[in-house]
């Protein structure tokens, strides 16, 4: 049975949620297991309906105005309206949400969506958003950087046919070209962690239903992008080869759910290929599995560089394809219990 709206707890402050601060365990734990006492918060095991929370790469990298990827959207404060209304969210549907699913992109710098993997015949490096098609590999324009081979472990010459075949698989399955994205979500940096009021919203949803988040870490091959929690742009190498295997484990776990919600980062890109592939995934075993996904439209923006590139028309195509398949697409403001087939 889902239950009506709760209070927003006092320490949630609206006006942090575009900063970096440090999350206090030890007292958000004691608020949680008073909050949980004082409204009457049953631990997640004894959940009737159970209801999974996927929140994507909802990261420093992506949502914080001074960081490397910000996803602004066309209003220029789109992941941080997103994250003011994704806490709300979960805060108001503790009792509601069995367990929340992290993803988290993952990356070093030697990868291909990296400036360093690339040269060109003067020594260059591509600019960040640089597109690199199968045309420039083919006229030589952008070529493997041999001297990330022997760091990398790979045969020079293996690359460089990785790359010629990396781009022509892009090309052919209709997917973005290869971008060369500023470098982002290192390993180990501040900017991989996940936004301080998102991290304390979790951690307080743990704490008050005795429910372990299950972190998905994605993109850490340096041969190929991994948009989708489910599985990379380009799964095998020119030789044939698996890169990396998808991820039919959180699949799996997902379908038993009774719904499953999806918010976060970047609508146009990791959010709607994670869609996507949780799609061809359901159709595959039971098109009707589509209806009991959730997509919180208000609390996901589209890439949006000024100037540059702007994937909102993308995003929304891709939204409505969604819907057409039986999703639904939700707002985070409306009451859960009123969302169709809940």
């Amino acid at each position: 049975m889902i239950s009506n709206n709760l209070p927003i707890p006092s320490h949630f402050d609206p006006g942090k949620i575009g900063k970096i601060w440090k999350v206090s365990y030890e007292e958000t734990a004691e608020k949680a297991l008073k909050w949980a006492q004082d409204f009457k918060i049953q631990p997640a095991a004894k959940d009737t309906k159970k209801i999974c929370l996927v929140a994507v790469d909802v990261q420093n990298t992506f949502c914080l105005p001074e960081f490397e990827l910000y996803v602004g959207g066309r209003s220029g404060t789109g992941a941080v309206d997103d994250n003011n209304r994704l806490c709300e969210f979960i805060y108001r549907n503790l009792s509601n949400i069995t367990q929340i699913v992290p993803t988290m992109d993952t990356h070093q710098a030697m990868q291909i969506f990296h400036s360093i993997f690339f040269t060109n015949d003067s020594g260059e490096h591509p600019a960040p958003f640089t597109m690199i098609t199968e045309d420039d590999i083919a006229q030589g324009r952008w070529g493997f950087n041999e001297s990330l081979a022997q760091n990398l472990q790979y045969d020079e010459e293996f690359v460089q046919q990785h790359i010629k075949h990396y781009t022509n698989q892009l090309n052919k399955s209709g997917k973005y070209a290869l971008t060369i994205w500023p470098y982002h979500a290192m390993l180990g940096g501040i900017g991989h962690a996940l936004v301080p009021s998102i991290e304390e919203a979790i951690f307080f949803h743990t704490v008050c239903r005795y429910s372990q988040p299950d972190f998905q870490i994605k993109g850490s091959h340096p041969l190929t992008e991994h948009y989708s929690v489910f599985g990379p742009e380009v799964a095998t190498g020119p030789d044939g080869k698996t890169l990396v295997d998808k991820n039919e484990a959180l699949f799996q776990k997902l379908v038993k759910y009774d719904a499953i919600i999806v918010a976060g980062q970047a609508k146009s890109h990791c959010v709607a290929w994670t869609i996507a592939d949780l799609l061809d995934s359901i159709t595959v075993l039971d098109r009707r599995l589509a209806e009991k996904v959730y997509l919180l439209e208000d609390c996901s923006s589209p890439v949006v560089i000024p100037g540059v590139i702007d994937y909102t028309d993308d995003a929304n195509a891709a939204f409505q394809k969604f819907k057409e398949a039986g999703m639904h697409v939700v707002q985070s403001t409306e009451a859960m219990h009123e969302w169709p087939g809940m």
